[in-house]
């Protein structure tokens, strides 16, 4: 127990110090104390995927030093700190369900034909696309932006965004009737 309380101690002093100074070297102390011990827990969480781990442990960082003045010391900081690795995971695991679910729906709404070729096909027959196409249909259909959002990221009007969205699934149809063609024939 005692060692708990001199950790403790430590940790608040590595904050107080990060805290005032906002040094480089004040946060590598801090980061160098609980990353090890954070990245074991996290690689836990991620069943091994060290480089989804990696991210998470990141992202946990990134979101503790913005709240780190907020902090109450109700909890030990390493404790604190998986709290805030638990929540970056779940929303890593969310993200990545909700684009599973929308490559899913890009692949049945461009309905191509009736039997689907493999996805070494869709993926190739995609990389083939003109770059504005493939971003539009990337961000619309893949990553689920709308034709407004995608105007503001890629500085295009939202009519552009459209007709650049129908332009590329007209050639993916194309490219990839034309690859199943090829594939009976």
């Amino acid at each position: 127990m005692v060692a708990r309380v001199s950790e403790a101690g430590d940790d608040r002093q590595r904050v107080d110090r990060f805290l005032e100074s906002g040094s480089e070297r004040d946060f590598r102390d801090l980061y160098r104390a609980h990353t090890p011990a954070l990245y074991a827990f996290v690689l836990r969480l991620a069943r091994g995927n060290g480089a989804e781990a990696e991210d998470v442990v990141q992202e946990t960082w990134l979101r503790a030093v913005a709240k780190l003045g907020e902090f109450r010391w109700q909890s030990s900081l390493r404790t604190w700190l998986h709290g805030v690795a638990i929540n970056v995971h779940r929303e890593a695991l969310r993200r990545a369900a909700c684009r599973q679910a929308r490559i899913a729906e890009a692949r049945s709404r461009l309905s191509l034909v009736a039997e689907a070729p493999p996805a070494v096909d869709l993926e190739r027959a995609i990389a083939e696309l003109p770059a504005g196409c493939r971003e539009v249909l990337i961000l619309h259909d893949i990553e689920g932006y709308t034709h407004r959002e995608i105007g503001e990221l890629l500085g295009i009007d939202e009519g552009t965004s459209k007709s650049q969205l129908s332009r590329a699934r007209k050639k993916l149809r194309t490219s990839l009737e034309a690859g199943e063609s090829r594939a009976k024939g």
